[in-house]
């Protein structure tokens, strides 16, 4: 059983450590600076708990010395202190981030390292990055490739047409923050919230605009291969124009503990979401110009007994299934390792990955014991 540090005990953090705990093959323990948010944890013979400040250098030694790895299901600004005391202890390194500088620090701390280092092991980044990869690696010549995500309420009720399903900061970070792209061959920064566009999946009119981080390590992987790769984010019509009113008319951009403040006072949660996803690539195969898309969408559901949001299962599922390919030997045991280092199809198969099988895929259970 390998022993592992999971730094955030907030709802991504308790899904990992639930899936994580039950599959048998990991002791997780949870550690955080917020005892509350601690004593939330399920009980369970493979979880423990520890109170952990990650500001204080000792406590976040101590905290990671001995582990087989280092999980961070916190917020991005934390990278700085626990990536470097993952690298300081030995052990590998995954992370959720959606946050570019976040990312090229890890980048740089795995030039030397003789463990592994993988950030960006969620939703967006993450799976979708697997998902529109596989569609990359069949075609001859590449033209256009898109990636679209949404975590939405199932059931919206409000003009912002939006429940909180995750976390607050990480939303307003991808909408404020420049995006990257590569547009007619050449890798640029494109504003967020702009290029707008209607698309229908299912029968279902929503709306996607750019935002920050979707496409964590493609611009570089694809740049000087494609003409044109986007990320944007889906939501129901209407949802854009709100948001530019408050960030831009109202200048909230500036003030962003005020809009988090905002947010969640006003916006309720909710357990009843669903996830989104959409790839389309087109280019030349076999001498003919194609298009091949990915959609699939993900639903709440019970897990160990208990309801969990669709933005919980297919975050906390993609960093189990990327813990347990390296674990297996199936990803690069060291150095920097991109999410489209991964075979969809080795993740698809693995116990966590399972998460995101669609009908037509073979799936197994989302937790399977270890024999």
């Amino acid at each position: 059983m390998k022993n592992i540090l999971l730094m955030g005990a907030g709802k991504i953090g308790e899904m990992i450590a639930i899936m994580l705990a039950e599959s048998g093959s990991y002791h997780v323990t949870v550690a955080d600076r917020d005892q509350a948010a601690l004593d939330r944890m399920p009980k369970h013979p493979n979880i423990a708990t520890k109170m952990v400040d990650a500001l204080n250098q000792e406590q976040m030694d101590a905290a990671a010395a001995g582990k087989y790895a280092v999980l961070m299901a916190c917020g991005h600004v934390m990278t700085h202190v626990i990536a470097p005391a993952a690298k300081k202890a030995g052990a590998h390194y995954l992370d959720l981030t959606e946050d570019v500088k976040s990312t090229r620090l890890v980048k740089d701390l795995a030039k030397d390292s003789e463990t592994a280092f993988i950030p960006q092991c969620g939703l967006a980044p993450g799976f979708i990055t697997i998902a529109a990869y596989e569609l990359v690696k069949k075609f001859d010549e590449l033209k256009d490739v898109h990636l679209r995500v949404g975590a939405l309420p199932e059931f919206p009720s409000n003009a912002l047409k939006y429940n909180l399903t995750w976390s607050t900061d990480g939303m307003i970070n991808e909408f404020c923050q420049p995006c990257e792209a590569i547009v007619r061959g050449e890798l640029r920064e494109v504003p967020p919230l702009e290029e707008l566009e209607h698309i229908t999946i299912d029968g279902l009119e929503y709306e996607a605009m750019n935002t920050s981080g979707g496409l964590g390590t493609l611009c570089e992987t694809l740049k000087g291969k494609v003409q044109n790769l986007n990320y944007r984010t889906i939501r129901y019509p209407g949802h854009r124009d709100i948001l530019k009113t408050l960030l831009h008319d109202l200048r909230l951009n500036e003030r962003q503990d005020l809009l988090r403040e905002i947010f969640e006072h006003s916006l309720p949660t909710t357990m009843q979401d669903v996830i989104v996803i959409f790839a389309s690539v087109s280019g030349m195969k076999d001498g003919r110009f194609v298009q091949e898309s990915y959609s699939h969408k993900v639903y709440a559901r019970e897990i160990g007994g208990k309801m969990h949001t669709g933005i919980q299962i297919t975050t906390a599922a993609g960093i189990c299934a990327m813990l347990d390919l390296l674990a297996e030997g199936k990803l690069p045991q060291k150095g920097f390792v991109r999410q489209e280092d991964t075979s969809y199809h080795d993740f698809i198969a693995n116990r966590f990955g399972s998460a995101y099988a669609r009908s037509h895929e073979v799936a197994t259970p989302v937790v399977a014991a270890a024999e």
